[in-house]
C-alpha cells in the first residue's frame, strides 16, 4: 500500500490516515462539485432574508396568479415588479419561496438523519455486542421494517400519527433506522474480536467502556458515508410526502408542497413545477456527490489509487 509523505525541515514524515483521507476527499472531482453546490445551498439558506425580495407567505394582490417569470434584463417592463421565477397560484413570489425552501429541506435532511443515526446506531451496537437471542430479536424487527418500501411505510406511519411536517420527519427517521442498525451491527461484530478489544477486556475494561470507547469509534466512518447519502433520500421522501399532502402544510415554503400545489399547472404554467423540481434535484445531487467522495476517500482499499 502506497503511503503519501510530506517533507518538513528535510525530514520525511508519514501523513496520518485522517489527513490522507481528507486530501483524497478534497481532490475527488465528484466531491468538489457536490461541495460547491452544497456550499451555495447553505449560503442561500443562511442569507435567505437578504436574498429573497418578499416574505415567502406574502400574497401580492397586485400580481396576477401564475404569472410567468419577469426579468427586466430580458425585456420585462421597467414599471412592472420583477419576479425572477414568476408568481404561484396564490399570488406569492415563487423565487422567495424557493429560496426559503432551502432552509426547510436542509433542516429536514439533517434532523431526520441525526435521529436515525443515533437510534439505529445504538440498536445495532447493542445487538452486535450482546448477541444471542437479544440480537436475533432486534435484527428480526429491523428485517420486518426493511421488508416494506420505505416511502410506503412512511406513508402508513404518517397516516397513523396524523399529517404534518413533524410527523413526516418522525416517519422518515423511523424507516431509516434499520439501515444504520444493520450497518453498525456488522461493524461491531467484526471489531469486538480484534486484539486490542481483547486486550482491553483482559485489563478489566467494563462492557460499556469497551463498546463506546473501543468498538463504536470504528463505526464512525461507514456511518458518515451512509448518513450523507441518507440525507438526500430523506429530502426526497419529505418532498414526496408533502407532494401527497402528508408532510408540510400550506403556506410553508417546502419544495415538495410547491410541486403538489401546482401539479395541475404543469402545461399552462410549467415554471411553477420546474424551479422547485430543479431545487430538489440539485440538493439531492450535492449530497450524493459528497457521499460518493467520502466513500472513496475513507475506503482504505482505495488508498494509493487515483481519485475519480
Amino acid at each position: 500500500m502506497n503511503e503519501e509523505k510530506s517533507k518538513t525541515n528535510g525530514v520525511y514524515e508519514r501523513q496520518s490516515p485522517a489527513r490522507e483521507s481528507f486530501r483524497r476527499f478534497l481532490r475527488h472531482r465528484s466531491a468538489q462539485v457536490g461541495l460547491a453546490i452544497l456550499f451555495g445551498l447553505v449560503l442561500i439558506a443562511i442569507f435567505a432574508p437578504l436574498i429573497a425580495p418578499y416574505n415567502p407567505t406574502q400574497i401580492l394582490k397586485s400580481e396576477k396568479r401564475r404569472s410567468a417569470p419577469c426579468i427586466h434584463l430580458l425585456g420585462c417592463p421597467a414599471e412592472k415588479a420583477e419576479h425572477i421565477m414568476g408568481i404561484d397560484g396564490n399570488s406569492r413570489d415563487l423565487y422567495s419561496r424557493v429560496i426559503y425552501g432551502s432552509r426547510l429541506s436542509l433542516q429536514i435532511g439533517l434532523i431526520t438523519m441525526s435521529f436515525a443515526i443515533i437510534l439505529g446506531g445504538l440498536i445495532g451496537a447493542v445487538a452486535g455486542y450482546v448477541g444471542g437471542w437479544f440480537d436475533n430479536l432486534l435484527m428480526r424487527t429491523m428485517d420486518v421494517l426493511m421488508a416494506f418500501p420505505s416511502l410506503l411505510l412512511a406513508i402508513a406511519i404518517v397516516t397513523v400519527l396524523g399529517t404534518g411536517l413533524i410527523n413526516a420527519l418522525l416517519a422518515i427517521g423511523i424507516v431509516s433506522i434499520p439501515r444504520f442498525a444493520r450497518l453498525v451491527r456488522a461493524t461491531v461484530l467484526s471489531t469486538k474480536e480484534l486484539d486490542y478489544v481483547s486486550a482491553s477486556r483482559a485489563l478489566g475494561a467494563s462492557p460499556m467502556r469497551l463498546l463506546f470507547h473501543r468498538i463504536l469509534p470504528n463505526s464512525v466512518t461507514p456511518l458518515i458515508v451512509q448518513g450523507t447519502l441518507g440525507i438526500a433520500t430523506a429530502i426526497l421522501d419529505a418532498a414526496a410526502l408533502s407532494f401527497l399532502g402528508l408532510g408540510a402544510e400550506p403556506p410553508r415554503p417546502e419544495w415538495g408542497l410547491m410541486l403538489g400545489e401546482e401539479k395541475n399547472s404543469v402545461f399552462n404554467a410549467p415554471h411553477l413545477v420546474f424551479f422547485p423540481g430543479v431545487a430538489i434535484m440539485l440538493t439531492v445531487l450535492s449530497f450524493n456527490l459528497v457521499g460518493d467522495g467520502l466513500r472513496d476517500a475513507l475506503d482504505p482499499r482505495l488508498r494509493g489509487k487515483p481519485v475519480a
